[in-house]
């Protein structure tokens, strides 16, 4: 099929555009149209997106279902994904039916609401599939619109803030990665992510301001990229607006933080980072471990003393993401494998532990830990599905959350034993917090007259957590339908790699001689 990504990437924004123009009024019938449009075009884009997966070559390491036509002004549309980038193809629209029938109960402004998901579901998927400079970074910072809308609309008390700060801090970051952009379209002379893969930026040091820079052109163009991915993703210290955006956030919006938005971080470095500026990225590997360590550490501990359900998961993620970035830039086939299946896996088990947030605030209308405890006794249900992401949460062999902390760290493990060391306590912490949370909310009597009436899950809560636990223990048994896709690439990704490092350093001793 022709233009097949295309039709995927855009589904959803004509979906938009129809709601926009030919839905009109503000009743109960016009809002329950609006659900429809929007449930129909994500399972639509869903369905359409499995001719891809079920077309894609798994042994061709290069891009496929490329797609390039020239607009105005000499800019290139050029659409391909690999075997990196298809798989996070595919979680977005798998995950996005699902946040949109979390969002049934959503009152107030439908129609506005469902058009900044399905936007926001194209500028997501965009980023993915993107082949050109320019139209990655398009994609890439348009998706902050619907996401502040969300956040700033339909969010809690402090949305206002919240909104602001998520913007600002993520719009910042870019600036510097839009800089680094021109200066690499007027080193390559070309805005194609295809040619730049294969483009030999400059790695010979230089003084800049009386400061020598080790790895020259290529570990500037890293720390402009890495300002805007480490932020996105986010990296400690500049995460603090990840908690804040969560806690205001709907809960649908969390879903979507969570599982997708944050995993355009760590996409970022695997497709920009590693392989443009293999230099630049050998000579920050040091600084970008202790910093994930330091992440996984500590946001792990600060978690423990949150008393909001929502804070503490976002916390949670925070520490996961650390394992990414540790498993990026241990820069080997172990590290790299673990980075993708978990930030994979972190999309089903977060986006799930969000959505049991949710379910006992639409009944409760809170979200402090204190106001909850013996929920098993009224809600079993429930409590098995808090379980199993509880579990899959703290990385429970046989469940998706094992298998990609367990590659990462194996990974690092040959790179740096003692980052090593400290990042795998952090998986005793994430244990420590998961579980407290689990028992003050969960276990124990039910004492509090307020939850006597609760009731459990509803048919359509389950059937929305049903997928989810599906893969969450499909992935945990047998990861090999992710990481057999995934191989081959990540295998001539790392080769690339160690060729450019060798070739770089032998560069570098016939100059030194």
């Amino acid at each position: 099929m022709d233009n097949l990504l295309s039709i995927v990437t855009f589904t959803p924004a004509l979906a938009a555009l129809i709601l926009a123009i030919f839905l009109r009024g503000d009743d109960e019938a016009a809002n329950r149209n609006a659900k429809w449009v929007a449930m129909f075009a994500t399972s639509a884009t869903f369905l359409v997106s499995l001719f891809i997966l079920f077309g894609f070559d798994r042994n061709d390491t290069g891009f496929q279902f490329v797609e390039e036509t020239t607009w105005i002004m000499g800019l290139t549309y050029k659409m391909g994904v690999d075997g990196i980038s298809v798989l996070f193809v595919m979680l977005t629209t798998f995950m996005m039916p699902l946040v949109i029938a979390a969002s049934w109960d959503v009152n107030t402004r439908v129609k506005e609401y469902m058009i900044a998901f399905l936007l926001l579901e194209t500028l997501m998927l965009g980023v993915f599939i993107a082949l050109d400079l320019v139209l990655f970074y398009l994609f890439f910072e348009a998706g902050l619109i619907p996401m502040f809308l969300i956040i700033g609309i339909w969010g809690g008390a402090n949305r206002i803030y919240a909104s602001f700060k998520f913007f600002l801090y993520t719009f910042l970051g870019s600036v510097l990665m839009l800089v680094a952009m021109v200066g690499m379209y007027a080193d390559a002379g070309t805005t194609d992510i295809e040619a730049l893969l294969s483009h030999n930026f400059a790695f010979e040091s230089f003084s800049l301001l009386g400061v020598q820079i080790v790895g020259g052109l290529q570990t500037l163009l890293f720390l402009a990229f890495f300002a805007s991915f480490a932020v996105k993703m986010p990296m400690w210290p500049v995460h603090t607006w990840l908690p804040d955006a969560h806690v205001q956030a709907p809960t649908a919006g969390s879903v979507v933080l969570a599982a997708i938005l944050l995993k355009l971080g760590g996409y970022g470095f695997i497709r920009f980072s590693i392989p443009m500026f293999p230099v630049g990225s050998e000579v920050m590997t040091p600084l970008v471990l202790w910093m994930s360590a330091i992440a996984i550490v500590y946001t792990s501990l600060v978690a423990l003393v949150q008393e909001d359900m929502k804070k503490l998961i976002a916390y949670s993620s925070v520490a996961h993401m650390g394992f990414v970035t540790m498993g990026i830039f241990a820069a080997n086939q172990q590290g790299i494998d673990g980075a993708i299946f978990q930030m994979l896996s972190h999309g089903f088990i977060s986006g799930a532990l969000f959505l049991c947030v949710g379910v006992i605030y639409d009944r409760m209308h809170t979200r402090e830990i204190d106001a909850y405890g013996g929920l098993v006794n009224r809600m079993p249900a429930y409590a098995l599905i808090f379980m199993l992401f509880t579990m899959a949460n703290v990385g429970l062999p046989g469940t998706s959350g094992f298998v990609g902390e367990f590659l990462t760290l194996m990974a690092v493990f040959q790179v740096n034993t003692w980052v090593a060391l400290v990042a795998t306590s952090g998986v005793i912490f994430s244990a420590a917090y998961a579980l407290w949370l689990y028992r003050r909310v969960v276990m124990g009597d039910l004492i509090k007259e307020s939850l006597k009436s609760i009731t459990d899950m509803t048919r359509r809560e389950r059937a929305i957590f049903a997928p989810l636990v599906v893969m969450t223990l499909l992935l945990g048994v047998y990861p090999a339908l992710i990481l057999d896709v995934i191989g081959p690439s990540v295998a001539a990704l790392v080769d690339q790699y160690d060729t450019a490092l060798a070739a770089a350093e032998a560069a570098t001793q016939v100059a030194s001689n």
